[in-house]
């Protein structure tokens, strides 16, 4: 089966005032169907920028990212959202808007000028609500929903979008650890069940390293990714965090505090 995601020779970083910073370069990967994968990285080593340049919300400073073969450049802002969908760290404003209208808004790629939601899209949304078990919120205003309510509404709004990729940038940020556990079972239920291809950041060491298929590791020198189990035997990552005081432990699986 042909890859869904290839990243090539990536530079990614901003540009102002014809200036260019560069954030990471040389950024190569190539991402296969219904995969769950887990990047992990210091803060401000460039994970959520590289983010925002796969989902378009910046330019890419050099190279390329191919989509089902097709450069994501050659698609047009309603194409590149029926193949990928995006949930980002920033909250939406607050608003009036219900559950199932904020939902509902993942249809807007596939309705008409007039923005009409056909029994299909109705559907879809009931779908998406389901999947991720929020009946019980779909009348309550987003403002009174917690932070691990409203992680579940997003990811029910990318599912109603119906992508086959989903980013997900620092989805249990703030959440307690009942929380944390619940969203990476569903993310996983959906790669599994649904068939989607799932990336997401995260600073949940443990949890990515049980649930991920593979693991995207940034450093400020290096990006490397492969099959967990393949980095975990090459040490690839103890050089994730190059500190005294904490080291990855191949035989516990896990990260060990000194």
């Amino acid at each position: 089966m042909k890859n869904i995601l290839n990243i090539e020779n990536l530079s990614i970083g901003y540009i102002a005032k014809k200036q260019k910073t560069i954030v990471a370069t040389n950024i190569n990967v190539a991402v296969s169907h219904s995969k769950f994968i887990a990047l992990l990285g210091r803060n401000g080593v460039g994970k959520s920028t590289l983010f925002r340049t796969i989902a378009s919300v910046q330019p890419m400073l050099n190279g390329a990212i191919l989509i089902n073969n097709k450069n994501i450049t050659d698609y047009n802002s309603v194409e590149l959202s029926k193949e990928i969908s995006v949930v980002l760290t920033e909250r939406i404003p607050l608003s009036n808007l219900t559950v199932y209208e904020l939902i509902a808004l993942g249809r807007q790629v596939y309705t008409n000028w007039l923005g009409t939601i056909t029994n299909h899209d109705k559907l879809m949304i009931k779908d998406a609500i389901n999947q991720v078990n929020i009946n019980h919120l779909s009348e309550k205003k987003i403002d009174e929903l917690s932070d691990g309510q409203y992680q579940k509404v997003m990811i029910a709004r990318a599912l109603a979008q119906d992508t086959p990729i989903i980013l997900l940038d620092e989805p249990t940020a703030h959440l307690d650890i009942v929380n944390k556990a619940e969203i990476f079972k569903l993310l996983k239920e959906l790669v599994n069940k649904q068939h989607k291809t799932i990336i997401i950041s995260s600073h949940e060491l443990q949890l990515s390293i049980q649930t991920a298929d593979d693991l995207w590791l940034m450093t400020n020198d290096d990006f490397i990714s492969g099959n967990k189990e393949e980095l975990i035997k090459n040490n690839n990552l103890q050089s994730l965090f190059k500190s005294e005081i904490i080291s990855f432990d191949k035989k516990a699986n896990q990260f060990i505090f000194h």
